[in-house]
């Protein structure tokens, strides 16, 4: 089963993976800019996600083979690749396996270690989502509201709803599969896997998701890593601080 894509422009190769419970519209607006600026971008909606396939499995690896393979039928060769969050973590699995198919590996706001599970208050809140009673959007965000004070996460979280049919809504992400794997969203990178490629971290300045002491870790894994922090910004900086993301990815490549 192949990954739904959304793609723009044409020259090198740049592929974008989103991150946990987002999908390829959260990068029309960053991507849009790197087609204008003569790349062929690649937005992806990762398995479980957006409108790609819905599937038990889950983890990194399985996630890394589903790029592999879509890359393949797209005879994409050399791509620029870039994750944020989860899809860092999915984006550093699959250099570290297929570094001959990586040119350049940007990676936002997650680092190659482990991290505690903390989407449950999310998931919590989008289980508590009766499509049989709710009929509108509004009324999907009165009820995650009383779970989530953040307007921009609530928002974040909407995408993902869609009209099934003309009475009924529904979540586009595969809502079970991804509260059951939850621990896998935090895997840490296997320890002796090394990226020799030219890579860029980069962190949102509020966020708290790379920390100074990460640095040691992040070189022992890709020796040629680059680490900048992205000013005004926080876990979503790509859409927090567009224009200085959209710079320092454009500096690196």
């Amino acid at each position: 089963m192949t990954l739904h894509s959304q793609i723009l422009g044409s020259g090198k190769p740049f592929v974008i993976l989103h991150g946990f419970l987002g999908m390829s519209d959260n990068w029309k607006t960053l991507g849009t800019r790197w087609a204008e600026a003569g790349y062929e971008v690649h937005l992806l909606d990762q398995r479980n996600h957006g409108r790609s396939f819905h599937s038990d499995e889950f983890s990194y690896k399985i996630m890394a083979e589903d790029l592999k393979n879509y890359c393949e039928e797209h005879n994409l060769k050399e791509i620029i690749l870039l994750g944020h969050s989860m899809g860092g973590k999915v984006a550093m699995q699959f250099a570290v396996i297929y570094p001959e198919m990586v040119s350049k590996l940007v990676v936002a706001d997650i680092g190659p270690k482990a991290y505690p599970s903390h989407h449950q208050d999310i998931l919590k809140a989008l289980s508590s989502l009766n499509f049989s009673q709710i009929k509108s959007r509004g009324e999907a965000e009165d009820v995650l509201s009383e779970y989530i004070k953040d307007e921009g996460t609530r928002l974040f979280l909407l995408k993902n709803l869609y009209r099934k049919n003309k009475n009924e809504l529904a979540l586009r992400i595969n809502l079970p599969v991804l509260s059951e794997k939850i621990e896998e969203v935090g895997v840490a990178l296997a320890n002796e896997t090394v990226f020799e490629g030219d890579t860029l971290f980069l962190g949102g300045e509020k966020s708290g998701y790379i920390e100074p002491m990460d640095e040691i870790l992040i070189k022992k894994h890709f020796p040629k890593a680059k680490i900048v922090t992205i000013s005004n910004a926080g876990h979503w900086l790509h859409a927090e601080n567009p224009d200085e993301f959209y710079d320092n990815v454009m500096n690196f490549l």
